[in-house]
């Protein structure tokens, strides 16, 4: 009879054992995902070749969502004193003003995995379609995503795109980067500043083409 309560307490601290180190690595795991959402190709083409897509590490089908968006309209001229885009994160909407008035308004997905940042920024750097990859491969934080449309960066890799992958808008879901139904990120493509010149993908902002204001707030 001596033996069950020994055999018990060996039981029990093996499962304390096992839960500690599946905290342990999980932890380490976490660790390793990195914010925000880095472009891994810049030349703001459409990768054909790119067929398939990994979403919380689950494979996705192949998707040609992006790629049949109609085609852009360039909103007016630059004028970025009167253009600015407010991020509010605990409602998970964003807005796009032009003078007194607005000109978009929708749900988005903000960092889950990582906070969205907020501050006071400018968009720096667009390109029409790039490819990001990030998370913990073999688990849910794992993403690998080519052809992600309409990005527009505000602080350095953390930026504004269009989503194929998911329609949960409304609910933090990204890795930091604020994710847009794909039509709104196309119509804040073409309005928001530095303009993207008829033959080009991708335009960075300069001192003479500045970044559309972006403030991101709880």
């Amino acid at each position: 009879m001596r033996l069950l309560p020994s055999l018990l307490l060996i039981f029990i601290g093996a499962s304390f054992a096992a839960g500690i180190l599946h905290l342990t690595i999980t932890r380490v795991q976490t660790s390793q995902i990195l914010p925000a959402c880095t472009p891994l190709s810049n030349s703001g083409d459409y990768d054909t070749a790119q067929t398939a897509a990994i979403w919380a590490g689950q494979p996705l089908a192949p998707q040609v969502l992006a790629e049949k968006i109609s085609p852009p309209k360039i909103l007016g001229t630059a004028n970025t004193s009167r253009k600015w885009i407010e991020i509010d994160l605990s409602e998970q909407k964003l807005t796009a003003y032009e003078g007194t008035g607005i000109f978009l308004e929708t749900k988005i997905s903000s960092g889950l995995w990582h906070k969205t940042p907020t501050g006071s920024y400018n968009i720096w750097y667009k390109i029409k379609y790039t490819k990001m990859e990030g998370g913990v491969p073999g688990t849910k934080s794992y993403y690998y995503l080519p052809n992600v449309p309409f990005a527009m960066f505000f602080k350095g890799d953390y930026g504004i795109h269009g989503t194929y992958w998911h329609t949960n808008f409304g609910r933090p879901m990204s890795h930091g980067c604020v994710n847009s139904p794909t039509l709104a990120a196309e119509k804040l493509f073409y309005w928001t500043d530095p303009q993207v010149p008829a033959d080009k993908k991708v335009i960075r902002a300069t001192a003479d083409n500045p970044g559309t204001p972006v403030i991101v707030h709880d």
